[in-house]
């Protein structure tokens, strides 16, 4: 489950690049170092549709007197966290980890500057946020600094929802997803949706590599309804070499997608899928 979906050093069936030597360090530095010449931009936009979504799901009144917390489906270092809920872009986080002074301090020293950083930029709508990774280093450092509110490290394609995640599934309204659909199945959905106490709502961004439709019949099993604008793709990042891109081009047309135009001109594409309860 660890690492959002953005790829890496070794291969997955069929050719799609691993980058799990990045997924689980003490602090988010070699992520955004490596994934920085990809351009992996997929959390970025999805950050606009995220706080749109939250703030609707938020704004429903589902009986329940505190907030819907977001649980972020392989949320790594939290960094769907920290677009959402506070004042900072993809781009500066970027520039931050990257940067020559960031390099030399030591992961305590980093943790502490990114708990101010992020406090200062604090929005006055966030929302509780909690996160879901088998990278306990980096589900740690993302609670550590203050954007994760709870983390859990459950994995659930092996297994059933410890006691304390079961626990926080009480409180979940929104779940949100960038990417991990290349490595989680309804497995882990199923588990979540079973364990809800509130209306649910589903905010995924998956490749058109990946077929989601094992995943959109699990959540209409527990009552929701799911939309996708085939025609809108949002760009997650660029091939590492030719032999990626074509395992793309190949996973896209068996999809009945047109990697014209995308996947074509080098990087990988993502769809939207919005599932909410059905109303009918």
């Amino acid at each position: 489950m660890a690492g959002s979906g953005s790829g890496g050093t070794g291969r997955v069936a069929g050719g799609k690049s691993r980058f799990d030597d990045i997924y689980d360090r003490p602090d988010p530095r070699a992520y955004f170092t490596r994934l920085a010449p990809l351009e992996y931009e997929i959390p970025h936009q999805a950050q606009p549709v995220f706080r749109q979504v939250a703030a609707e799901r938020a704004a429903l009144d589902d009986g329940h007197s505190r907030r819907p917390a977001v649980l972020d489906v392989c949320c790594s270092y939290g960094i769907n966290a920290a677009l959402l809920n506070h004042d900072v872009t993809l781009a500066e986080m970027y520039e931050r980890y990257t940067s020559p002074d960031c390099q030399k301090m030591s992961t305590a020293e980093l943790a502490a500057r990114d708990k101010e950083f992020y406090a200062e930029r604090r929005r006055p709508d966030a929302l509780p946020v909690f996160g879901l990774d088998v990278a306990g280093l980096a589900v740690h450092y993302a609670l550590e600094v203050g954007l994760l509110d709870a983390a859990f490290t459950d994995d659930l394609e092996q297994g059933s929802p410890s006691p304390r995640l079961r626990r926080a599934l009480a409180e979940v309204g929104l779940i949100t997803l960038t990417g991990g659909g290349s490595y989680i199945t309804a497995r882990t959905l199923t588990a979540l949706l079973d364990g809800a106490r509130r209306p649910v709502w589903v905010s995924a961004f998956v490749l058109r590599t990946v077929s989601y439709h094992p995943i959109v019949q699990a959540l209409a099993a527990h009552g929701l309804s799911t939309t996708v604008d085939v025609a809108r793709t949002y760009p997650q990042r660029l091939f590492t070499d030719e032999r990626e891109q074509e395992y793309a081009i190949v996973a896209v047309r068996a999809l009945g997608g047109d990697p014209t135009g995308r996947e074509e001109n080098g990087r990988f594409h993502s769809l939207h899928y919005e599932s909410r309860p059905d109303t009918r």
